[in-house]
């Protein structure tokens, strides 16, 4: 397996409050600590990205930075869940979808027992569904949504289901996104079907951050509804792109022998997990010689 030198930079643990909040989710294993990378990753391809397909697009942070800073031309977003698809189908392709969501969240009295008679419902309605799941997600502790998840109790400083719940902040990031949707593709479904529909694209990149399953530790089958994919199916479909494209997994010896049976390069990169404990993450590409050019874009 090739891997590249261990630069000090992949070392440095990116402080995420340098960086711009754009998701309504607090998504668990969200990349906006991978965002300053993104960029570098972007900046690098020999001509201006036409096209950024994320086939497990989740909280959506690097699609919608994509979109935002206009890193690519145009962005899919693919994602299986019903429940976030419903927040992303609502903000993205409904006309006025935005202005009533922002409207639903600043009129929401949160209390326990309204939490939980929202959550309760079955709704039929795609705009009801998104506000449950942009609710759900932020009063389940750690913002985990698949089933079994329990709420918050104590939460940050006391605050118990109040801790991760700003109305005007979330309306704002959900209007910021209004501004940028008409360069963003929202599609629910299996995402790689569709990368494969974009496999022969010189011009098209793909962010792949699937759930961490391939490994014995099984880390993403807690946190996703839909947690189980064929890695070695993933990984054989990246090996057939005519674009780039950049992983994500946990840094597990599983995925390692994966990317040297298909003789992709990796690089260890530093990050702190939800409780702020320094970890590594890798990073897997057929090609990841930008790392050496220094990064002079953190924020």
């Amino acid at each position: 397996m090739w891997q590249t030198s261990l630069w000090e930079d992949t070392e440095r643990i990116v402080n995420v409050a340098n960086v711009p909040q754009r998701s309504p989710f607090r998504y668990p294993g969200g990349k906006t600590w991978l965002i300053p990378r993104i960029r570098q990753w972007l900046g690098s391809l020999p001509s201006h990205c036409q096209l950024l397909i994320e086939p497990f697009a989740g909280g959506g942070i690097v699609s919608l930075t994509a979109a935002a800073e206009r890193l690519s031309d145009h962005v899919v977003m693919v994602e299986l869940d019903e429940q976030i698809a419903s927040v992303w189908q609502t903000i993205i392709h409904d006309a006025d979808g935005p202005e009533w969501m922002a409207d639903k969240i600043m009129s929401f009295a949160i209390t326990l027992e309204t939490v939980k008679e929202e959550l309760a419902q079955q709704y039929e309605s795609k705009r009801e569904k998104a506000f449950q799941a942009i609710l759900k997600n932020r009063v389940n502790r750690g913002g985990i949504m698949a089933q079994g998840a329990g709420l918050v109790k104590t939460g940050e400083a006391g605050k118990g289901l109040l801790s991760r719940w700003y109305p005007a902040t979330l309306c704002r990031r959900i209007m910021d996104i209004k501004r940028y949707r008409d360069r963003i593709t929202f599609i629910q479904g299996d995402g790689l079907p569709i990368v494969q529909q974009y496999a022969v694209n010189t011009n098209t990149a793909f962010f792949i951050d699937p759930p961490y399953t391939a490994s014995k530790k099984q880390a993403g089958s807690r946190l996703y509804t839909y947690s189980q994919i064929d890695h070695n199916s993933l990984f054989s479909i990246c090996d057939q792109l005519k674009g780039e494209f950049l992983m994500t997994y946990d840094n597990a010896d599983e995925v390692d022998s994966l990317a040297q049976q298909y003789n992709f390069q990796t690089q260890t990169i530093a990050m702190k997990n939800t409780h702020h404990a320094r970890m590594t993450e890798l990073l897997i590409s057929k090609n990841l010689n930008w790392l050496a050019v220094p990064n002079n874009r953190q924020s």
